[in-house]
């Protein structure tokens, strides 16, 4: 890290910033960023050592106009960075950033990936071995691999999520090899170590986050190509209806994180059951401003309310990655 105050990057002030803000706080902030800003403020706030008194006055000097005299910021130790990670993306998330870290990777090469259109990463992918685009939609988020997926040969694509449900663990090498494909050139040698990457809950995720007509056709295919595998598959896949399978208490944590008008959109093409369900976990007065807004809405668009319910799923998803609630049971039912 630079000596002078002044020769700190903006990245290395705003980790110093969050340091200094104590672990709930740093978290509520990383909460407000897009996952690019969350990984280079993670990297670096675990990257920081010998964080001195000057630099620190200086950075809450930048930012709050303050410089308090006895500001002072832990070294950026491993427990205190995972605790806040953890709390502002989940467990998981917070889990594989650190992996990137303690491995010595700085976001090259798969990574750069994570930056790239969903277009630019198919073309990437469609000429290679269905191997290595099971290993690259793996290591990307859900979202983004939902997107890829369609835009890959339609004789590939099955392949590819077959061999996504049946990773377990990666060579360094092989991630190595991907590392040159993007940047045209060799990394160091890493550690002979192997990743836990892929399995038939990421392909869940991927299908989750897809158009449902597009997830429904995947799943088709899969079905026909290997049974078992399309069971585990759908056994882990949670859709809007599964909402009946969370305990009350869930629902109500659930019901916090929701707008009202993202509920309004989605229960209005949800079955009367999981209506009923929402309905009963909220306050009475709640309740009723909650079916007159309904009510005055008139007509919804389809794909409104399908993307009302995915946002609604997303946020079950996360609550429950991050242990707030249990999704109860098996997360599939009927796929529709």
């Amino acid at each position: 890290m630079a000596d002078k105050p002044d020769e700190l990057a903006g990245t290395q002030r705003a980790a110093i910033l969050l340091m200094s803000l104590g672990e709930q706080d740093a978290a509520n902030v990383l909460k407000q960023l897009d996952a690019r800003e969350v990984q280079r403020l993670g990297l670096a706030m675990a990257e920081l050592k010998d964080v001195s008194r000057d630099q620190v006055t200086s950075v809450l000097g930048r930012f709050i106009g303050v410089a308090d005299a006895k500001a002072d910021v832990a070294s950026g130790s491993q427990d205190y960075v995972r605790r806040v990670l953890t709390q502002a993306v989940g467990k998981q998330k917070a889990d594989l950033l650190l992996d990137r870290v303690s491995g010595g990777q700085t976001g090259n090469g798969i990574e750069q990936l994570k930056w790239m259109e969903a277009k630019a990463v198919a073309q990437i992918i469609a000429g290679e071995h269905p191997q290595i685009g099971a290993i690259v939609l793996s290591h990307l988020e859900a979202e983004q691999s939902a997107a890829i997926l369609p835009l890959l040969p339609e004789e590939m694509r099955t392949d590819v999520l077959m061999r996504i449900a049946s990773l377990e663990e990666v060579p360094q090498s092989a991630l190595t090899e991907l590392d040159q494909l993007v940047e045209k050139q060799a990394n160091a040698t890493p550690p002979a170590v192997a990743r836990r990457i892929g399995g038939a809950r990421t392909v869940a995720n991927i299908l989750n986050a897809m158009e449902r007509e597009q997830s429904g056709e995947e799943l088709g295919r899969i079905e026909k190509a290997d049974g078992t595998m399309h069971q585990q598959i759908k056994d882990l896949l949670f859709i809007f209806e599964n909402l009946l399978d969370i305990d009350d208490r869930g629902i109500q944590a659930l019901l916090r994180e929701v707008g009202s008008d993202t509920l309004a959109i989605a229960l209005r093409g949800a079955e009367p059951e999981v209506q009923e369900k929402i309905l009963r976990n909220m306050s009475k007065r709640a309740a009723e401003i909650l079916k007159d807004d309904m009510e005055a809405r008139g007509p919804v668009k389809l794909a409104e309310v399908e993307a009302a319910q995915k946002e609604i799923v997303t946020i079950a998803q996360r609550l429950a990655e991050e242990g707030t609630i249990s999704l109860g049971g098996k997360g599939g039912g009927d796929f529709v």
